[in-house]
């Protein structure tokens, strides 16, 4: 057996379904193999699309996506899309083709050091000198992409090495984690003695509450205790914006919601990841904070942690809830931040204006989408509306990219999270800037036939970056520029176009889309003027 045979046998083994990539002269074998497995070869229009796809597949179902390019300009494709995943703690397998061993020299044709550039923006970056390591190495790759924080591994098979013959082919693949680790009793109950103590604790929610499939634990907590729960971007739906003790909006930095970390006297912070924003923009105040997720916590000032579980985040907090002591009513304050957030949210859901308002458009799509329908959203101006009014019902229902936070994301998140769910409706929410950062995507999408709908919030600009030049007090410079005809330009990938033409009609043309058998993209005008009546509620400050 070839060592790109055995290759592909270990991802059949890890049960993976597709392989996402582009084909080239150094990865022939390996397309090869997998033309005869019983893996689906997705072909992309670009590697950046595949990485993206393979890290949602990764980050829905909790196995590692896999990915797949040539060396070179193929492998440098990638990074944008690995890097992202490894800092929104998707896990992504990266598997390069590279030079023979004999032609690894900088002369070569197309020849980088691929596991040099790769390390960076991995966990595990890794080149394949001999086949039989080949099964060893794959269980690796798989077992640190999902170990405490998933994220992205590089897998580099030169071609030399890939046509080889595999001594041991009847080996099989190891690659099942180990159990997260349950804190020790003395941990639990000095956690639970300063929980105990305060007297009005707030939790902050964050995407390791999906991961660790912690969300019935977390609502069981939180009753217990009537304390509040703040969601981060990325942990939208931890907790049902509907449950009485969600505070509905997914936080932002200095948002009002800083409200509730100065008001608390204990902030319970449990799958938070530090890479969303740092603690110093919603813990002014400096309030301890109890630490629960995977790994320890980093030192921060602004992030004192007076008690912290690591390990299994479900376990942990099962094991919490009986230390802790229950409380009979919520805090009369955090009730009424959350019934102005409920308001805030529909203040503009009849505004009949046009451009379309953000406020307007949040709604809108809220009321269309239902159950475990999914909203995954591409990084500018849009995401901030999108993060803070969009209401999740469940967890990865609204997919944001909050840690890497690259433009482009949205479109082959979109196409990844159908094919995981083909039974939901998928809507890609872009601005018409990185829209066109992964648009040669919608010919995969129409290929595949993939009925999801791309949702174009135009302004004709980058309208994060205008957003925050104004707030510096900047002229608006360098972030304009002209769009295509959006409609025909759907049309011409092979999928359809709606235009909104009247705001009276958002919702029945987004219904209209969503009933469709084919990628629709909705060309939607969007009203901006409203980012900075934002700023000036909420004393926003952009990312950056």
């Amino acid at each position: 057996m070839k060592a790109a045979r055995q290759l592909v046998k270990c991802l059949e083994q890890a049960g993976v379904k597709w392989v996402f990539g582009v084909p080239g002269e150094e990865n022939l074998d390996l397309i090869e193999a997998l033309r005869t497995s019983s893996i689906r070869f997705i072909v992309t229009r670009h590697e950046q699309g595949a990485a993206m796809m393979a890290a949602t597949v990764g980050q829905l179902t909790g196995k590692p996506g896999v990915c797949l390019a040539t060396l070179g300009p193929g492998a440098t494709n990638l990074i944008t899309g690995i890097a992202n995943a490894n800092l929104d703690h998707q896990p992504v397998i990266a598997i390069t083709g590279q030079s023979g061993i004999k032609s690894r020299h900088k002369g070569s044709h197309q020849y980088l050091d691929l596991q040099a550039l790769f390390e960076p923006v991995t966990k595990w970056s890794v080149t394949v000198n001999h086949p039989d390591t080949i099964t060893e190495m794959m269980g690796q790759a798989f077992r640190i992409a999902v170990r405490d924080k998933p994220g992205s591994v590089h897998i580099n098979l030169p071609e030399d090495v890939a046509k080889m013959r595999v001594g041991m082919e009847e080996e099989s693949l190891n690659w099942i984690s180990s159990p997260g680790v349950v804190a020790r009793e003395k941990d639990l109950q000095h956690v639970a003695d300063i929980i105990n103590q305060s007297q009005c604790p707030l939790i902050l929610a964050g995407p390791g509450i999906a991961r660790g499939k912690a969300q019935q634990e977390l609502q069981r907590f939180a009753e217990k205790l009537q304390a509040p729960v703040m969601e981060t971007f990325m942990g939208k739906g931890s907790l049902s914006w509907k449950h009485p003790l969600s505070l509905v909006f997914g936080f932002y930095t200095d948002d009002r919601l800083t409200k509730a970390t100065d008001y608390t006297d204990l902030i319970i912070a449990i799958g938070y990841d530090g890479v969303e924003y740092s603690a110093e923009s919603w813990n002014r105040g400096k309030k301890p904070v109890i630490h629960i997720d995977t790994l320890y916590s980093e030192t921060d000032v602004h992030y004192p942690i007076q008690g912290e579980l690591a390990g299994d985040i479900a376990a942990n907090l099962e094991n919490l809830l009986g230390k802790v002591y229950p409380r009979n009513q919520s805090n009369s304050f955090y009730t009424r931040l959350r019934e102005e957030n409920l308001l805030e949210q529909k203040e503009l859901a009849e505004d009949l204006t046009f451009p379309v308002k953000p406020q307007k458009l949040v709604y809108a799509l809220r009321s269309v989408l239902k159950g475990k329908d999914m909203a995954v959203v591409d990084v500018g101006a849009h995401k901030i509306w999108m993060g803070r009014l969009y209401p999740a019902d469940f967890p990865q229902t609204c997919l944001i990219s909050n840690g890497f936070a690259s433009m482009g994301v949205a479109l082959p998140g979109a196409i990844a999270a159908k094919m995981v769910y083909p039974d939901r409706n998928v809507v890609a929410v872009c601005g018409d800037g990185a829209l066109q950062m992964n648009i040669q995507e919608m010919e995969t999408a129409f290929r595949l036939k993939l009925p999801i709908v791309i949702l174009v919030w135009r302004d004709g600009g980058y309208g994060l970056i205008d957003w925050e030049q104004k707030q510096k007090g900047y002229p608006t410079a360098s972030v304009r520029f002209e769009n295509p005809d959006l409609v025909r330009l759907a049309e011409a990938y092979g999928g359809k176009g709606l235009r909104l033409e009247r705001t009276e009609e958002l919702i029945s043309v987004l219904e209209k889309a969503l009933q469709m058998d084919v990628p629709v993209l909705v060309d939607c005008p969007v009203d901006y003027s409203e980012n900075m009546k934002l700023t000036e509620r909420i004393q926003f400050k952009g990312d950056g």
